[in-house]
């Protein structure tokens, strides 16, 4: 029976792995696909929304189908959904199939988390669960140091769509290790699913990246944009109205009554603008800019992602003697500093001056990511801590889709500012995205110019994003110096 727990926690460690892989990994492919599928901005940008917000969207639903119908049948249904997209991407003949394919995958990305890790929290208790959930963190962080060299590896040898064969192969043994080893389980109490919150919350969250991905050629005044952002607002109205009048809501609105789990839900959002978007938007910069290989990108890549393998743990061990807020706080406040060292750094720079603020952005964002998912559970009372890990994990995926929407605009805006003639939302939106001869050649300018330009406006958009993280830490040292929660709701309603 051990044997079997353990072949489990490692089918869901590789799922784990093939996530962050499939994140992280595209960013790297982003110019080598559209030479081959096309350069439609729109499309290029769905690349990795597509993913992130299909992700996002469905992990609470998730763990409700889980525990309602099985948790090993959803872990293999999305593992296997998963690997059978993978293998489509590798085939997509237009970059229409392959975004939709891409949002696949991210649905079944949370179906196998989800599943996956309510499946490993019936197998283990104690100090053991904490081990089993410290590995998939770890598995996590290998996903996300070594994607960019793997991804880059692959496309210098292979192609950009061995990738996505990659992928695919891991999953197949994640799928072949759980149809073996995982037993079934599920909750006999298990409530039904909130469809209508679901599918409201998917559609709000579908609109606004739609209609921020739309900026850069539009304009934030265009009439489809103010169309996008109001029909949003309608549907958030419309998802909370009914979230407060369901018996069984998807998102339990009293949560938020709690000043630490406030806290805690600015300390899921943070990593997004401070470290995630720069896994994206740094390859484009090497690559599509400054003229990089992807495989000289990914090596680079490691110094922003390789913190995630030591310095979680080592956040874990500081918690004996400082708060987990005030880590989290002074992480958050040391990614930004790194943030603004990036920022000071000329075009073309490499090796040593380029590693050390990525390191320091990577250190500062390790430091809470340890913490996070602990103080997500204990900051409530232990009877909601199932509901509040589900909307922690929903605000942390679902935060790093919008953002890498909304600062990929910003971008473009900053772009645009810095163009002087007509026809600028297209030169921009393609600058964004690291199509530098093509933005040149709509532009007019010359590329040496453009270059100058996308590498102004990158500085003042890490300017920016400091400034966003500064704020986040100051809201997390606010909200998180709230008193802890320390009697259930059951025993303070028995008193």
């Amino acid at each position: 029976m051990q044997r079997d727990h353990s072949l489990t926690l490692l089918a869901v460690c590789l799922a784990a792995l093939a996530m962050p892989l499939s994140f992280t990994g595209p960013a790297v492919a982003l110019s080598a696909i559209s030479l081959d599928l096309g350069s439609d901005t729109v499309g290029l940008n769905w690349i990795v929304n597509a993913f992130m917000l299909t992700f996002g969207s469905a992990l609470m639903a998730a763990g409700t189908l889980a525990d309602r119908y099985g948790r090993k049948r959803l872990f293999l249904c999305g593992v296997l959904l998963f690997a059978l997209s993978s293998f489509g991407l590798a085939a997509a003949p237009t970059l229409a199939v392959f975004d939709c394919l891409r949002a696949s995958q991210g649905l079944g990305a949370a179906f196998a988390l989800a599943s996956g890790m309510a499946a490993l929290a019936q197998v283990f208790d104690g100090k053991a669960r904490l081990r089993a959930f410290s590995m998939i963190g770890t598995a996590f962080g290998v996903g996300l140091a070594f994607g960019p060299l793997l991804s880059g590896l692959l496309i210098r040898q292979c192609g950009w769509r061995a990738f996505f064969v990659a992928a695919a192969l891991l999953m197949l043994v994640a799928l072949a290790a759980g149809l073996r080893f995982m037993h079934e389980s599920r909750d006999p109490d298990a409530e039904q699913l909130d469809w209508r919150g679901a599918v409201v919350f998917t559609a709000t969250l579908t609109t606004l990246t739609w209609a921020v991905l739309r900026v850069p050629e539009l304009g934030w005044n265009h009439p489809l944009v103010l169309a996008l952002l109001l029909t949003v607002l309608l549907l958030l109205a419309g998802f909370i109205a009914i979230e407060l009048r369901s018996a069984r809501p998807m998102l339990d609105l009293s949560l938020f009554r709690y000043p630490r789990f406030i806290g805690v839900q600015f300390l899921a959002a943070a990593p997004a603008y401070g470290f995630v978007v720069l896994l994206v938007l740094l390859p484009v910069r090497l690559i599509g800019v400054e003229g990089h290989s992807e495989l000289e990108t990914g090596r680079l890549m490691l110094g922003l992602s390789a913190p995630m393998l030591v310095v979680p743990t080592l956040a874990a061990w500081l918690a004996r003697w400082w708060s987990a807020g005030a880590l989290s706080g002074l992480g958050l406040l040391i990614a930004a500093a790194g943030l603004v060292w990036l920022a000071q750094l000329p075009f073309g720079v490499l090796g040593a001056e380029l590693l050390w603020p990525l390191l320091t952005i990577g250190v500062g964002i390790g430091l809470p990511w340890g913490l996070m998912d602990g103080m997500a559970v204990s900051v409530v009372p232990k009877e909601r801590a199932g509901m509040a890990a589900g909307i922690f994990s929903t605000t942390r995926v679902a935060g790093e889709g919008i953002a890498l929407a909304v600062v990929g605009a910003v971008l473009a805006t900053l772009i645009q500012h810095g163009l002087a003639h007509s026809n600028m939302p297209s030169a921009a939106s393609r600058l964004a995205l690291g199509q530098l001869a093509a933005a040149a050649k709509l532009a007019g300018m010359p590329v040496q110019q453009m270059a100058q330009i996308y590498v102004h406006a990158f500085q003042n958009l890490l300017l920016m994003l400091s400034g966003v993280t500064v704020l986040t830490a100051l809201m997390v040292f606010s909200f998180l110096r709230a008193p802890a929660v320390e009697a259930t709701e059951s025993e303070r309603l028995a008193a």
